[in-house]
């Protein structure tokens, strides 16, 4: 008990006038006792990485299905990578790192196989039983689908993460925002996680487009974020190879990113008299962002990418295939439901919730090569079922 009380107070004097503290926290959906060495955020930040829906990550899509390779990045890499990112900042902010690394880790639980492709197909399949939103997957997973615990259903997971996942990216009036005070603002340390997220993925979607060979060097020249890192690193390690231009290139965009954010938000906290959570929140829009210059180039990054790497025929061809497998399945389950695994058949048989959902919650649920081994099982009359 004295350890925790420590800690809460050794967060008090380290925190900004800003940031989220541990003791003002609004609690858990089902009361729990006090850990005795570890505050509120640190414990769901704990949960997240040991659940289920984590560990699945990494056999999920980022940009490359995951057989396409051992390099690229899946979806875990990606949210590790995202989570870094932002700790450095919430803690150069002197934010609150324990919650905003737990809604960044926790922020593509949601996620299907295939990615964002695989979302679009689940999202038409679920047209008219509701749709389907990564983000409300996201928090129905950590509501409700994970058990660990005895007492209650889902992670059980404090207010402030639970709201982080749903609006960490605006706007924050959406419906799925209707029990976390739609119209105001998230705390500052889930407002970040909408940019460095962008961060991560645009960084290491330059590295795999490059080393698949879906980008060139001379194509990335437009870009002006990379030429200008490109240059420098040439200039300064002239002697060095072309792999370690890649990466120090890619480092100082980072680097220019992470440290134009920082210095922005300052500014805005500043220009707004900003003086404690609360008064972030009241604001109702965000208030993390690039500076006008950094915003231009990341928007023609973020372009330059959309053309020359996420609708490259390869990409696309991929994303069809996913649509196929998907939509077979889906169908199967629904044609025939027996089909489906007899635990997560119950939860439709006992009434408590429609098949459709149950079916979408299952195949969400699913790796890539997991849905892709059960489609075979389901269609190919020579696999063993």
């Amino acid at each position: 008990m004295q350890q925790r009380i420590d800690l809460a107070e050794i967060e008090e004097a380290a925190l900004a006038p800003w940031a989220m503290r541990s003791r003002a926290t609004r609690g858990r959906r089902f009361d729990e006792a006090e850990h005795d060495f570890r505050l509120p955020f640190q414990r769901d930040r704990d949960r997240i990485i040991h659940s289920t829906a984590f560990r699945r990550l990494e056999y999920k899509t980022q940009v490359f299905v995951n057989h396409e390779g051992d390099y690229y990045r899946t979806r875990l890499t990606h949210t590790m990578e995202a989570a870094q990112i932002t700790r450095t900042v919430a803690r150069c902010l002197r934010l609150n790192d324990d919650l905003a690394e737990a809604v960044a880790l926790a922020h593509d639980l949601g996620h299907t196989p295939f990615g964002h492709a695989g979302e679009r197909v689940l999202d038409d399949l679920m047209g008219e039983y509701g749709g389907f939103e990564h983000n409300a997957h996201s928090l129905r997973l950590v509501d409700e689908l994970e058990e660990r615990y005895p007492d209650f259903r889902g992670l059980n997971l404090t207010w402030e993460v639970r709201e982080g996942i749903v609006k960490h990216t605006p706007p924050y009036d959406k419906p799925l925002a209707a029990a976390f005070e739609p119209g105001k603002a998230p705390c500052l340390e889930a407002q970040l996680v909408d940019y460095t997220d962008e961060i991560a993925y645009n960084s290491h979607d330059i590295d795999d487009g490059l080393k698949s060979g879906l980008l060139s060097f001379e194509a990335l020249e437009e870009v002006h974020l990379w030429r200008e890192a490109y240059e420098r690193v040439r200039a300064h390690s002239p002697e060095a190879s072309q792999r370690i231009w890649r990466y120090q290139a890619l480092r100082r965009i980072i680097d220019r990113l992470v440290t134009d954010l920082i210095d922005t938000i300052e500014q805005r906290l500043q220009a707004h008299g900003i003086g404690s959570a609360e008064e972030i929140r009241a604001l109702g829009v965000p208030l993390v962002g690039f500076s006008t210059e950094l915003e231009e180039q990341r928007l023609e990054l973020k372009a330059f990418l959309m053309r020359n790497m996420y609708r490259d025929y390869r990409v696309v061809r991929m994303a069809e295939k996913a649509r196929r497998v998907m939509t077979e399945v889906f169908h199967a389950y629904m044609k025939e439901p027996r089909q489906l695994p007899p635990h997560i058949r119950a939860r439709s048989e006992s009434g408590a919730e429609a098949l459709p959902r149950v079916i979408a919650d299952y195949i969400a649920g699913m790796t890539d090569r997991f849905v892709i081994e059960e489609h075979r099982k389901l269609f190919d009359p020579l696999e063993r079922g």
